[in-house]
């Protein structure tokens, strides 16, 4: 793969790659000269012959925007059952929040084997949603689903 974008004078600018289940998965958001990115796209498909699912989409480049919202992160963790996810993010969407990031995982509990959901995410707080408030709905939420809910600040890696 990064042979192929070499070869068209593509450049990864953001990337995620991991296994999920059995496979191993990768996103990525590439840059190609203009010209080129027609070829890139079409040598890109012919990945499928050797068992690969590759989908192209095109995207522009965006500055980064300022932006007057208060970045967190969020962990679940609980004994792992249905509507987990969807409960959480049900309510973030509720409150306008832009993710980020969010990993989920089902792995066995250190004692007793059961399955341990986790679940990690960076949102955008908007202004208008005290972080407090935040953490007291999803702290109800968690009580609520039996899983345990943290808010708290997320410093930026990059």
């Amino acid at each position: 793969m990064t042979e192929l974008l070499l070869r068209f004078d593509s450049n990864v600018e953001s990337s995620r790659m991991m296994r999920l289940g059995g496979d191993f998965a990768m996103l990525m958001f590439v840059t190609a000269p203009e010209e080129r990115v027609e070829g890139l796209r079409e040598a890109l498909s012919e990945f499928h012959y050797a068992s690969f699912d590759v989908h192209t989409r095109l995207s522009e480049v965006s500055e980064p925007e300022e932006d007057s919202a208060t970045p967190c992160a969020i962990t679940v963790l609980g004994a792992d059952h249905m509507g987990i996810i969807h409960q959480i993010s049900s309510y973030l969407a509720e409150q306008g929040l832009n993710l980020e990031t969010v990993t989920t995982e089902v792995v066995a509990a250190p004692m007793s084997g059961s399955p341990l959901f986790t679940m990690s995410a960076v949102v955008k707080v908007p202004p208008q949603l005290e972080v407090d408030d935040l953490r007291e709905a999803l702290e109800f939420i968690g009580d609520e689903m039996g899983v345990d809910t943290k808010v708290f600040a997320h410093v930026d890696e990059e």
